[in-house]
């Protein structure tokens, strides 16, 4: 089935995109950032830009990135590719707050303003459809959030950004590295009132058939989204790459310097047994190759809400011509709960294993 028979989908009054968006973190390559491991260590310039093309082909027209992604290589790559499409046929999403540089904290007005400016000139553009807070971190008492939250109403006001975003309920890197479990606090009390005082037009979250049901006080994102006319990207569809079954227990892959899989549990031999085992039924249900096994998770991502669009990360093309060509008919309803079950037996499976950052307090 052909990527043209998914109907572009409506996020925002100026904002209609195909729901298949494509993820530019990876193509950052590697970055070392906190004092940790941030980018991607297997990206290729010429492979990435090789694949933002074929996305632009098979219809792609939202590409996500951040200032972070290899400390602006991603920036720079889209920029490149720009290069070569009509502006007004893309919309652009970049994200701030991981970077401080000589700032006391990321969010400081004049910061925000200069890594904004600098996300512009790497991406060569005048404007940014979506710009997004990327974390919760916004000093102590959150001295910096008011200030935040103006320079982005004023960029919008001023029309360089055309929507405001901000993450989905989330750990910060650094809390999983300083604070034990029973110590933190509630992420999605805090989401609920960052999202109070910051009143985003877009949220930008981790979703796929591993993540746990994120709440928002009673309700699932999804609900609490669509009731306050909130769109939704949704990043890490194919969780790295583990949903397409492609890591042989085997032989664990290997990563370089700089590379955020090195800390997860999840791409070492015992973990990736789980994975090959629980995906079993989907082979056996749905075909016994990658293909199959992408077409299904991106499925269950697509099929969760309309006022979403999904973004799928790549390092190569080839990644690419994959995503969009395997997606076939939608899952009927008794596949999708076939698939949800399956799905949630393997998250219980690979939680008993441990937690999935391998330096978490706690583990």
């Amino acid at each position: 089935m052909d990527n043209s028979a998914l109907a572009p989908r409506k996020l925002l009054d100026a904002l209609t995109a195909h729901p298949l968006g494509v993820g530019c973190w990876a193509i950052g390559g590697p970055a070392h950032n906190l004092g940790l491991p941030m980018g991607w260590s297997t990206a290729d310039d010429s492979r990435s830009l090789d694949g933002l093309h074929m996305a632009f082909q098979h219809g792609a027209n939202l590409f996500d990135t951040a200032d972070v992604y290899g400390l602006g290589r991603s920036e720079r790559l889209l920029g490149r590719f720009l290069k070569d499409v009509p502006r007004a046929d893309v919309f652009l999403t970049s994200k701030v707050g991981y970077m401080r540089g000589t700032a006391e904290n990321a969010y400081a007005a004049p910061h925000l303003r200069h890594q904004f400016e600098q996300t512009l000139e790497n991406l060569g553009t005048d404007y940014l459809d979506v710009y997004f807070l990327h974390n919760f971190d916004f000093g102590g008492d959150d001295r910096y959030l008011d200030q935040a939250v103006e320079q982005l109403n004023a960029l919008k006001q001023d029309g360089l950004i055309r929507a405001v975003g901000m993450r989905g309920p989330h750990r910060l890197a650094t809390e999983r590295l300083a604070i034990p479990k029973d110590r933190r606090g509630d992420k999605r009390i805090r989401f609920a009132e960052v999202f109070r005082r910051v009143r985003p037009d877009v949220l930008c979250t981790r979703y796929n058939a591993l993540s746990p049901e994120t709440m928002v006080g009673d309700e699932d994102l999804f609900t609490f989204t669509a009731r306050q006319g909130v769109a939704l990207l949704l990043n890490k569809p194919l969780a790295q790459g583990l949903l397409t079954g492609k890591y042989d227990p085997n032989t664990p892959p290997e990563f370089g310097p700089g590379d955020i899989r090195l800390r997860k549990r999840w791409f070492t031999a015992s973990s990736l047994d789980v994975i090959q085992r629980g995906l079993r039924p989907l082979r056996d249900r749905f075909g016994d190759d990658s293909d199959a096994l992408t077409r299904v998770a991106l499925r269950y991502c697509l099929q969760r809400a309309e006022h979403a669009v999904v973004l799928c990360g790549f390092t190569g093309p080839e990644q690419v011509e994959r995503n969009y060509t395997c997606l076939g008919a939608p899952l009927s309803e008794e596949e999708f709960e076939f698939a949800r079950g399956v799905y949630a037996r393997l998250r219980a499976d690979l939680d008993r294993v441990g937690e999935v950052f391998l330096d978490e307090v706690g583990a």
